[in-house]
C-alpha cells in the first residue's frame, strides 16, 4: 500500500529544496517580475523628505540602501573618498589576524598619515594631524581613535549636507518610498511547514520578486483572541523591529491576511540545535561545535541586554543553524524589555532551563539568560539537561526541587575541566554568584573556555564555522508528525481588533529589507542607467494581472 503522508512529505520537501535552489532569481517567472518593476518618481518623494529625519548614522550607516548610496556619492569627491577609505582601512586592521596587523598598521601609516601620501586625510586639525605623521606602533590605536572620530565627524559635516541635495539622496528616497509598499500574502509563494508555535504554524515562504526565502511565523487571529495572545504577539513583533545582530533572527515584514497575522523571519535551513544534539549521530555535539555556537549565542544575548531586553527563553530549541552552519536566536515571544534600574518577577520560561529565581518568583533582571545558557551548554556536551536525564519521565515540581536544591554531576567524559567551569559558573545558584552577572565588568566571553575565539572576527561574520549543513537535507520533522491545529469556533472581531491587527501588520522592515534588495541583485537592477524603466507604476498591474510590486 502507497504511504500517502510520505509521499506529501516527499512532495513538499522536493518543491521547497527547488526553491531554495531557485533564489538566485534565473527562474523565467522571476526576471519577468522583475522586468515589471519601477521606482517612484522623485514627486512621489516629496513629503516623506520633509518627514524625514536628517541623522547620519540612520541614513548612511545602518540602512544598507543608505550607506550604498552615500558611497556612490562620496566615490564623486576625491576628499570625501579618501576619508571613506581610511575608515575601512582602519576597520580592516582592527578585524585583522595578528599575523597581519602589522603591515596593516605600516600600509595606514604611509598612505594616509604622511603629508606627502598620495591619499593624505588633510580635514585633520592641526595637532590630530602632526600626532598621526609621529604615530608609533605603541600608540597607533589610540591615535587612529581619534583619526577615526574626526573623520566620522568631517563626512557628518560638509560630505553629508552635498549629499542631502544630490541624485543620490533623492534615488535613496525613492527606494524608501519603494519599501513602504503594501504587504500581503500576494507577495509571496507559500511553501511547507516547518514547525508550529502556540498560536499556529511556521511555513517556508519565498518572495516572489526577489527569490528570498524566508520563515513566516503565522499567528492564527481567533486563537490570538481566545487565549490573549494580542500583547504578547505585538511586543515580540517590536521587540523583533529593535534588534540588529547576527546572532538573531532578522524580522523582515510583518502582514495581515484574513486569518492570520502574519510575521517574516530570516529563514534558518539547518535546523535547531535540538535536533543535532538528539537526532544525528550519537547525543551531544563535538565540543569544538559546542564552543563556536555558544560563543554566537553569548554575542546575541550580550546585544539583547544591551538594549535593555531579557530572552527568558534560552535553550537550544530556540537556536537555529543557517545555510553556512552560523547560529541565532530565535523565538523572542516570551522576550521583555525592561526599564532601566528596574526589575520584574514573573514566572517565564521553559521547565528544565529556568533559574531558580525565576522558579521562587523573585525580582530578576538578565541573571536567567545567564543560567540557561548554562543548562544549554550542559546539554549540548551530554546530550542530556542538568537536571534531568535523557527520556526520564519528571513531573515539573521534581525538576524544580532538583534545580532549587541539587548540585548538578558532570559524569559525562567529554566535561573537561574548562568546560566543567563555565557550566558550573552560568549555573550558580545565587545570581551574585553567577557568571554573567558579578558586576559591570563580567563578560562571559573573556571565559577560558572561549580561548579559540576571537570575538572581534566572530560579530564580523569572519570566523568559519566548524560545521555546515548539507543543504540537499531538511533538517525538520515530517509533516504528518506537525500536529494540525483545531479549528476556533465562537470568536467574532471588533473595531478594537481590527485596529490592533492594522498596527501589527506594517509591511517591510527597514534594515533586513534593503539587504534582501542588495543581496539579491535587484539592487544593482534598478539602478542600472541602461535599465529601460517600466510603464508599470507603483501600483498598477502588469499585463500579466500581476501586480508590478510583487
Amino acid at each position: 500500500m502507497c504511504d500517502m503522508g510520505g509521499l506529501d512529505n516527499l512532495i513538499a520537501n522536493t518543491a521547497y529544496l527547488q526553491a531554495r535552489k531557485s533564489g538566485d532569481g534565473d527562474t523565467k517567472e522571476m526576471q519577468k517580475r522583475r522586468r515589471s518593476l519601477s521606482l517612484p518618481k522623485p514627486e512621489q518623494c516629496v513629503e516623506l523628505r520633509q518627514k524625514t529625519e536628517m541623522n547620519f548614522e540612520n541614513l548612511c550607516e545602518q540602512q544598507p540602501i543608505g550607506k550604498k548610496l552615500f558611497r556612490q556619492f562620496t566615490a564623486t569627491v576625491p576628499e570625501y573618498q579618501v576619508a571613506i577609505d581610511f575608515l575601512d582601512e582602519l576597520n580592516n586592521w582592527d578585524l585583522a589576524e595578528s599575523t597581519s596587523k602589522d603591515n596593516l598598521r605600516q600600509n595606514i601609516t604611509t598612505s594616509f598619515l604622511k603629508p606627502d601620501s598620495k591619499n593624505f586625510i588633510a580635514y585633520l586639525c592641526a595637532e590630530l594631524a602632526e600626532k598621526c605623521k609621529n604615530v608609533t606602533e605603541k600608540d597607533f590605536e589610540e591615535v587612529m581613535e581619534k583619526a577615526k572620530e574626526e573623520t566620522r565627524n568631517f563626512l557628518k559635516g560638509k560630505a553629508f549636507d552635498e549629499y542631502q541635495n544630490s541624485p543620490f539622496f533623492e534615488r535613496f528616497l525613492r527606494w524608501k518610498v519603494f519599501e513602504r509598499q503594501p504587504i500581503t500574502e500576494k507577495y509571496f509563494y507559500e511553501f511547507r511547514i516547518l514547525g508550529k508555535g502556540g498560536f499556529g504554524e511556521v511555513c517556508a515562504i519565498q518572495v516572489k520578486v526577489s527569490g528570498q526565502m524566508y520563515a513566516c511565523k503565522k499567528l492564527d487571529k481567533k486563537r490570538l483572541k481566545k487565549k490573549k495572545g494580542e500583547k504578547m504577539a505585538l511586543l515580540e513583533k517590536e521587540i523583533l523591529e529593535k534588534v540588529n545582530s547576527l546572532f538573531i533572527v532578522k524580522l523582515a515584514y510583518a502582514y495581515e491576511t484574513k486569518s492570520h497575522l502574519c510575521l517574516v523571519m530570516s529563514l534558518m535551513n539547518g535546523g535547531d540545535l535540538k535536533y543535532h544534539i538528539y537526532n544525528i549521530g550519537e547525543r551531544g555535539i563535538e565540543m569544538n561545535r559546542a564552543i563556536y555556537y555558544t560563543a554566537q549565542i553569548t554575542c546575541g544575548i550580550l546585544h539583547l541586554h544591551s538594549i535593555n531586553i531579557v530572552y527568558r527563553d534560552m535553550k537550544p530549541e530556540n537556536v537555529l543553524l543557517d545555510d553556512n552552519g552560523q547560529c541565532r536566536l530565535s523565538d523572542l515571544g516570551l522576550a521583555v524589555e525592561i526599564k532601566e534600574g528596574k526589575s520584574i518577577n514573573q514566572k517565564a520560561g521553559t521547565n528544565g532551563y529556568m533559574a531558580p529565581e525565576i522558579l521562587k518568583e523573585e525580582d530578576y533582571t538578565y541573571s536567567v539568560d545567564w543560567f540557561a545558557l548554562g543548562c544549554s551548554i550542559y546539554e549540548m556536551v551530554a546530550g542530556q539537561t542538568p537536571f534531568k536525564d535523557f527520556k526520564e519521565k519528571m513531573n515539573k515540581d521534581e525538576v524544580k526541587r532538583r534545580t532549587l536544591e541539587e548540585e548538578v554531576k558532570y559524569d559525562h567524559p567529554k566535561f573537561d575541566e574548562l568546560t566543567k567551569d563555565i557550566c558550573k559558573q552560568f549555573l550558580m545558584k545565587k545570581v551574585e554568584d553567577r557568571l554573567g552577572c558579578r558586576g559591570t565588568h563580567d563578560d562571559p566571553r573573556k571565559h577560558a573556555w572561549f580561548k579559540s575565539i576571537v570575538f572581534q572576527r566572530l560579530e564580523a561574520g569572519l570566523i568559519d564555522p566548524p560545521f555546515v549543513p548539507d543543504p540537499s537535507v531538511v533538517y525538520a520533522k515530517e509533516i504528518g508528525d506537525i500536529a494540525d491545529f483545531s479549528e476556533i469556533r465562537g470568536i467574532e472581531f471588533d473595531d478594537k481588533d481590527k485596529k490592533f491587527f492594522k498596527r501589527f501588520a506594517t509591511g517591510a522592515v527597514s534594515i533586513p529589507w534593503q539587504e534582501e534588495m542588495i543581496e539579491t541583485g535587484l539592487f544593482d537592477e534598478l539602478n542600472d542607467p541602461s535599465r529601460k524603466e517600466s510603464a508599470a507604476g507603483i501600483n498598477s498591474e502588469s499585463r500579466s494581472g500581476v501586480c508590478a510590486l510583487l
